[in-house]
C-alpha cells in the first residue's frame, strides 16, 4: 500500500471519531507494509484528555510487538501532532512521521514549539508533511463549522 492509500486509512478513523462526536483526527500505524494499529481521538469517550489517536495508536502497537521501541514503524496521522503526540513519537523512536494538516494552533512539528528540532528531543523521524492535507483540513472544518 502506498502513502496515500495508509493517510485514507487514518482519515476513515478520523471520520469514525467524528461520528461519536469527538474531534476528527485520526491514526494508523504500519509496520512491514502492513497496518499494525489503528485509532481515531477518543478524549470524550474515554474522559482521557491524553486519548488522542497516535498515542492509543502508539500503545496498541507498543502491546502488539512486544516492545516500546517502534524502529520499523511510520506513523500516519490527519493533523499535525501536539507537543504531547510528538514527544510520544519521538520516545517510540517511529522511523517516519506522515501527516496531514498543518495546526498553527496547536501543532508542535513545524508550528509552535516546533518538537523535533529542539536540543532536547533525542530522536527525531523522518517527517512528510501535507499528505492527504486537503481532505484532512475538510473533515476538521466540517467538523467545527457544524458545532458553531
Amino acid at each position: 500500500m502506498s502513502a496515500p492509500s495508509f493517510m485514507d486509512l487514518a482519515l476513515k478513523a478520523a471520520e469514525t471519531a467524528g461520528k461519536s462526536g469527538e474531534v476528527p483526527i485520526g491514526c494508523v500505524i504500519v509496520r512491514d507494509n502492513a497496518v499494525i494499529a489503528s485509532a481515531g481521538n477518543r478524549t470524550l469517550t474515554d474522559r482521557d484528555p491524553t486519548a488522542h489517536a497516535e498515542l492509543l495508536a502508539i500503545r496498541e502497537v507498543a502491546r502488539t510487538i512486544g516492545s516500546e521501541r517502534l524502529v520499523d514503524c511510520d506513523l500516519y496521522v490527519t493533523l499535525e501532532p501536539c507537543t504531547m503526540c510528538a514527544a510520544a513519537i519521538s520516545f517510540a523512536r517511529v522511523r517516519r512521521l506522515y501527516y496531514g494538516a498543518a495546526d498553527p494552533k496547536g501543532g508542535a512539528v513545524e508550528s509552535g514549539v516546533r518538537f523535533f528540532a529542539q536540543p532536547t528531543c533525542h530522536h527525531v523521524p523522518e517527517v512528510y508533511s501535507a499528505v492527504g492535507e486537503r481532505e484532512a483540513a475538510a473533515l476538521l472544518r466540517a467538523f467545527f463549522k457544524a458545532r458553531r
